[in-house]
C-alpha cells in the first residue's frame, strides 16, 4: 500500500497540535500514566515527521525486483 506523503504528514502535524492543546488533569485517576504517553506519542510523532519532510521520495520496487528509484523532480 502506497503512503501519501502529504497527507501522512498533515495527519502528524495535526496530531502534534492535539498532544500540544491537551490539559493535563492530575486530579482523575491514571492522568500521569496518560499524560506520560501523550509525551512518548507526540515524540514518535515529531520523529516520523522529521523523516518524511528530510527523506527523499522514493518509488518502491519494480515488480521485477528492480531497486527503488528516486522520484522524479518535475
Amino acid at each position: 500500500m502506497a503512503v501519501n506523503t502529504p497527507e501522512l504528514t498533515r495527519a502528524l502535524e495535526e496530531l502534534i497540535e492535539a498532544l500540544d492543546r491537551r490539559v493535563a488533569h492530575i486530579e482523575r485517576a491514571g492522568e500521569a500514566v496518560i499524560a506520560r504517553e501523550a509525551a512518548a506519542l507526540r515524540a514518535k510523532a515529531v520523529n516520523r515527521l522529521a523523516e518524511l519532510t528530510s527523506a527523499p521520495d522514493v518509488r518502491p520496487a519494480a515488480v521485477d525486483g528492480a531497486a527503488p528509484r528516486l522520484m522524479d523532480q518535475n
